[in-house]
């Protein structure tokens, strides 16, 4: 029997936070050494990113001060650890669950490098079980979040009776390079910040919420060069190919109508779009793609607009929005996201 539901969904914010307006100063004094015109044209990639503003886990005169990958990565880590147990502790409080009562963790990050992973430390944090099942989630990118659901939803489906919590904790600022002048690098800078995420989901036979009604991964082919980072003795090194949106056009049709129609439904029936605001041009483009299948992505666009692509966390982000709307009995829902690989994760839900 598949009762797999999302119980909860809560967000953490990390301590720091900045207009678009206030980080522009700090961008023009960083490009000093540049030529006018790379100037301009990349504080017009902030201006036009459709982000507001974003959080950070550190202070924007941190985020511009050259430091070592180790220096960075230490503060990584200590306010992921933070932000890790305080968001799976608001989740808990909402929901009413006991700590004890979690059966599978998985945390989700690809924006620092820890071993133990995040999950170790909230087990003790928070005196989880100690026969807790962990899974890291570590190489999947902005995808990540929904893979972190369908490894649950796996689990739970074959496990009844029991309760999971998905993690998700990224800070693409501590892998922002200042010695590195690509676009892609300009790109990311203007698009991405800081935040976490935490979904519980239960196989009780008493559980509530939305159900997750079917999941899946859809991989394209030859085209890990798209998307990802490349370890340097600086850090990691943001890669993204100007070519994701329309990659993402062409593929749009097989992502969406088989895997709706292999459940026995299709787009017209699809009532949420619950998808990842990777950045400005690939939510312009898929709000296209779905705007002439007569749906909107508009909380997608303010999840954006507020704190940024916040990688893996940012999908769960939305989700949250459509976790507090009055929605009717029988209505379904899709989360959609892309990663490197390239992949597109799928869930489809209902209510």
């Amino acid at each position: 029997m598949n009762n797999v539901r999302i119980a909860t969904v809560a967000k953490a914010l990390p301590p720091f936070c900045r207009e678009t307006k206030d980080i522009l100063p700090f961008v023009e004094l960083w490009l000093s050494g540049q030529e006018d015109r790379f100037r301009r044209k990349v504080l017009k990639i902030f201006e036009g990113a459709a982000v507001d503003k974003r959080y950070g886990i550190m202070g924007i005169e941190d985020v511009f001060t050259a430091t070592s990958l180790e220096a960075k990565n230490d503060i990584y880590v200590r306010e992921v650890k933070k932000l890790g147990t305080s968001v799976l502790k608001k989740a808990l409080g909402n929901s009413g669950w006991n700590p004890d009562s979690l059966d599978y963790i998985i945390t989700v990050s690809c924006t620092g490098i820890m071993i133990p992973s995040l999950d170790a430390y909230i087990v003790n944090d928070l005196e989880l079980r100690q026969d807790i099942v962990r899974l890291p989630v570590t190489e999947m990118g902005c995808a990540a979040g929904v893979s972190g659901l369908i490894y649950a939803a796996n689990f739970l489906r074959a496990n009844p009776g029991k309760r999971a919590a998905v993690i998700a904790v990224e800070s693409p600022t501590a892998t922002f390079q200042l010695t590195d002048f690509s676009m892609a690098n300009m790109v990311s800078a203007a698009i991405f910040g800081d935040g976490a995420a935490c979904v519980l989901l239960s196989s009780e036979k008493e559980a509530n919420g939305p159900k997750i009604v079917a999941e899946e991964m859809y991989h394209f082919r030859n085209a890990t060069h798209m998307m990802g980072f490349d370890l340097t003795n600086t850090g990691l090194k943001m890669i993204l190919d100007p070519s994701v949106p329309e990659t993402i056009a062409e593929h749009f049709p097989k992502i969406v109508h088989p895997f709706l129609e292999k459940n026995g439904t299709s787009i017209e029936h699809v009532d949420h779009l619950v998808f990842h605001p990777g950045g400005k041009k690939i939510v312009q483009t898929v709000e296209e793609l779905f705007g002439k299948l007569g749906k909107n992505i508009d909380d997608t666009r303010e999840t954006l607009r507020l704190y940024g692509n916040m990688s893996s966390a940012t999908v769960l982000y939305v989700l949250e929005r459509f976790m507090s709307k009055d929605i009717g009995k029988g209505e379904q829902g899709m989360i959609l996201s892309f990663g490197p690989g390239f992949s597109a994760q799928r869930v489809l839900m209902e209510w």
